[in-house]
């Protein structure tokens, strides 16, 4: 491990807004499930991004929506570093960061205390053995549904056209709801939020001529 990301991840536990809950305390009742409107200090709806990464959505929306509050997740503690570091330094109240693997959301959250779900650029995971992982599979909708209110929405956005369409037949096979989608969101003179961030891979991708492809969808009671 680099000292930068030794660094960080000692940085990381000075952060009150960032969370590290190992397995057992996730079982035994993690402190914030279904409690984080104390933690923020208001009822305000609560946006999460699942395999955030540098937590890019997340601090964006937290900039722009001050009446919103926002929950990032990743396993990968050393990346979402950034985005804490910025939440910290700009005195961001409604934000909050929980290092954790993404299938442990029902841990997290209480039923219903989620309205709104950003899935930006997850790993594809193509192999079919490991298609349990995928972020958008039935296992993890099932895992979403749990913590999501009545009035929900997902969005999901990805430059992988195979995990695009695998998508799109798994809300279909489980009955889910497709809000909106497109195969070429910057051609597709969609507005909203989605359009408003670029990430660094973002970047990339489009630099090499990849469509970025994007969808909301509602999933059943």
């Amino acid at each position: 491990m680099s000292k930068n990301k030794l660094v960080h991840f000692e940085e990381v536990k000075t952060f009150t807004n960032f969370f590290q809950p190992d397995f057992n305390e996730l079982t035994a009742g993690f402190v914030h499930k279904g409690r984080w409107s104390e933690f923020f200090g208001n009822n305000n709806p609560i946006t999460i991004e699942v395999g955030c990464g540098k937590a890019e959505y997340s601090v964006f929306l937290a900039h722009k929506y001050p009446e919103r509050n926002f929950v990032a997740i990743d396993i990968k503690g050393a990346r979402m570093w950034r985005g804490a570091k910025e939440s910290v330094s700009s005195g961001l109240k409604n934000i909050a960061f929980v290092r954790s693997q993404v299938q442990m959301v029902p841990l997290i959250f209480g039923p219903g205390e989620v309205s709104e779900i950003w899935i930006p650029f997850p790993d594809p995971q193509p192999q079919n053995s490991r298609e349990r992982k995928r972020l958008t599979s039935p296992r993890m909708l099932a895992h979403y549904r749990q913590i999501l209110s009545a009035e929900h929405l997902i969005h999901f956005k990805t430059d992988n056209r195979p995990l695009f369409d695998y998508t799109l037949e798994m809300i279909e096979q489980e009955q889910h709801t497709v809000v909106y989608y497109t195969y070429d969101l910057y051609s597709s003179g969609f507005k909203g939020d989605v359009a408003g961030v670029r990430t660094f891979y973002e970047r990339q991708f489009l630099q090499q001529g990849l469509l970025i492809n994007y969808l909301q969808m509602k999933l059943k009671p």
